[in-house]
């Protein structure tokens, strides 16, 4: 079985490229959307471009696809992409959004491929537990929405900081697992990698929310 997982380098797809290499399937390529435009329907924006790192230290090829972020467009870019790969499925980590996982089902049927859903509906603890006891190490690069202040970019999480990040999520009212937009992440090691990605970073706050930019990358 030769599968692409469609991967924004955060916890969710970090998640679903471990699923697929578990299942003995052969990971061909990372897909990564690289949005142009400032919104997106679909895909995560920040960072994705270090998802080509995350793909060499999976032994695979990272396939960017360049898209606008146009409503039903990005859909067609990702679909004109994936016709080009000898494949037979497509993984993603989509957990809740029937938005994306409606749309990347008809395109799989459309291309004659399988669509992977492995995460959904997995509770959020559950998913955030499991991404902790299985060695994942998961950075949150982003964060906009009360609780969360400048001191958690450039976290990475660990028992404790979940434990603190589920106490803040419950006070709040947000969701622990981010899925709300409530902050991004990278995902710098974990089981489906052979090495780490050391990033040196620099953190942008505006008092409110805030977000790290990478100044260089080097794998190990």
């Amino acid at each position: 079985m030769k599968v692409a997982v469609l991967s924004s380098g955060g916890k969710d797809s970090s998640a679903a490229i471990w699923w697929a290499q578990c299942k003995g399937w052969e990971v061909t390529h990372l897909v990564t959307m690289l949005v142009e435009g400032s919104d997106s329907w679909m895909f995560q924006i920040p960072g994705t471009e270090l998802v080509k790192h995350q793909a060499e230290l999976c032994g695979c090829e990272w396939l960017p696809v360049k898209t606008e972020g146009v409503a039903e467009h990005e859909v067609d870019d990702l679909r004109n992409a994936l016709e080009k790969l000898n494949i037979d499925g497509i993984v993603s980590g989509a957990l809740r959004s029937d938005y994306q996982k409606t749309r990347l089902e008809r395109m799989s049927e459309e291309l004659g491929i399988k669509s992977f859903t492995p995460l959904w509906h997995q509770s959020s603890k559950m998913h955030m537990d499991g991404l902790i006891s299985n060695n994942f190490k998961v950075m949150i690069t982003g964060v906009s929405c009360d609780g969360l202040s400048k001191e958690w970019l450039g976290q990475v999480l660990d028992e404790e900081s979940l434990n603190r990040l589920s106490m803040l999520a419950a006070k709040y009212r947000f969701h622990v697992d981010g899925e709300g937009g409530e902050y991004e992440t990278l995902v710098i090691a974990g089981p489906h990698m052979k090495g780490e990605i050391t990033l040196p970073y620099v953190k942008h706050w505006d008092g409110i929310r805030g977000h790290l930019t990478f100044e260089s990358t080097i794998t190990h």
